[in-house]
């Protein structure tokens, strides 16, 4: 159901990807694979790209003395992979994230751990001002591949309706 052939013509389809409002039940948990193994590069690079100048993420040296021993994942790293890790089964064809809440991470991440994450549909309801969309919310958790919970969050979304997300309005308008 996250990825569906769309028939667009004789003998042609399209992949399509991710969920409408109708998709969505309360109480159903999406399993997000691939696992993402975390190297030394994507810490290193994130680090830099976003200005984050803390040498536990990047010095060694320093995080050998530091109570992890080693050097830790930058926490906004971790964060955005688990949210990418989501987006084919949760966000794919959404319309605007609403809200952020509740980030929790009780749980270092070393270079080298790889994360699984899935996500639970909290709650679903169609919006009061746009009749062609829903908000979706969800709890996302992720966890180290032995097990070890190393983040959660909240999180809606603004999601179409069938036949109302873009996809579908580019293919009205090709008619």
């Amino acid at each position: 159901m996250v990825a569906e052939a769309v028939r667009v013509g004789e003998n042609r389809y399209r992949e399509s990807f991710g969920r409408y409002l109708e998709d969505f039940k309360v109480g159903d948990i999406y399993e997000h694979r691939p696992g993402r193994t975390i190297s030394e590069a994507d810490n290193t690079w994130f680090t830099l790209l976003t200005l984050n100048q803390h040498p536990l993420h990047f010095d060694a040296e320093y995080a050998r003395h530091s109570e992890f021993g080693r050097i830790i994942v930058n926490s906004a790293l971790t964060v955005s992979i688990v949210a990418g890790m989501s987006v084919s089964d949760i966000s794919q064809k959404a319309i605007a994230n609403l809200g952020w809440t509740d980030i929790v991470m009780p749980a270092p991440v070393f270079v080298g751990d790889t994360l699984y994450a899935e996500s639970e549909v909290l709650d679903k309801r169609e919006s009061r001002s746009r009749p062609t969309q829903g908000i979706v919310s969800v709890e996302t958790r992720a966890h180290k591949q032995d097990g070890k919970l190393v983040m959660s969050y909240m999180r809606s979304m603004l999601i179409p309706k069938r036949g109302h997300g873009v996809d579908d309005v580019i293919e009205q308008a090709r008619g």
